[in-house]
């Protein structure tokens, strides 16, 4: 065995509602400091995984361990996650939700100050600062979201369809900027429908079909296995 811990383990978990299996015995691990791709089409079972992960749902069978135990309420302090359905206060302004959340999460107000000052002028949005969110444009508030999902230095990232509604320069920004973070040390989970997004920053990846993985492992050795196919089993997925 290696040095390298993993930030999250699954082992066999599985999530019904009713006859239906959103997610079937489904397990793998993601070391730390590394990028985890999601990948598989709507409804595969990528939100329902990422949820249990995050204990908003049980699992029905199978156990998670999340940087090393259980999840719990404090546990989420070290997590930041950017869900699926976005939900900002749109009469706040960005400032005092910035603050707001970097609070909920357990940061000084120094600290977060510093941090708020440094993500604003990353993502281009100082100049929004004393505006209400809901004088920005969609591409702006998503860059305000993932700036509330990592504005207290969390541990663990996870992103549901974190390029949604981004154009490509801001995609290739937001791509930068968790290479950055992994380099610092940081895990990074992502879920994704396009093939092209995984490609361009995983370690490793794991296609989910129909609730049921399909393959899963480090990227650069599924792409020499399957080459071209890679993509041809993504559009067989549906």
């Amino acid at each position: 065995m290696g040095d390298t811990m993993n930030a999250l383990e699954i082992e066999n978990i599985s999530k019904r509602f009713g006859d239906f299996y959103a997610v079937k015995k489904l397990s793998f691990n993601i070391p730390e400091g590394t990028i985890y791709g999601l990948l598989g089409p709507n409804g595969a079972g990528k939100t329902t995984t990422i949820r249990m992960v995050m204990n908003i749902i049980i699992p029905d069978e199978g156990s998670i361990n999340v940087l090393n135990q259980k999840m719990d309420e404090k546990m989420k302090e070290r997590i930041g996650y950017l869900p699926e359905d976005r939900g900002l206060y749109p009469k706040m302004k960005v400032g005092e939700l910035l603050l707001f959340f970097a609070g909920m999460k357990g940061l000084k107000r120094q600290n977060a100050q510093k941090e708020i000052d440094f993500w604003l002028k990353k993502f281009d949005l100082t100049d929004w600062r004393l505006k209400k969110v809901e004088e920005l444009s969609r591409g702006m508030q998503q860059k305000l979201q993932f700036i509330v999902t990592v504005v207290h230095q969390p541990d663990l990232i996870i992103l549901d369809e974190p390029f949604a509604g981004l154009d490509p320069v801001n995609t290739n920004l937001l791509k930068d900027i968790m290479l950055e973070m992994k380099k610092k040390g940081r895990t990074i989970i992502f879920s994704t429908h396009r093939m092209e997004q995984v490609e361009m920053i995983c370690d490793n990846i794991c296609l989910i079909n129909k609730a049921e993985k399909v393959l899963e492992g480090n990227l650069n050795k599924i792409k020499k296995q399957y080459g071209k196919n890679m993509t041809k089993l993504l559009e067989d997925c549906h």
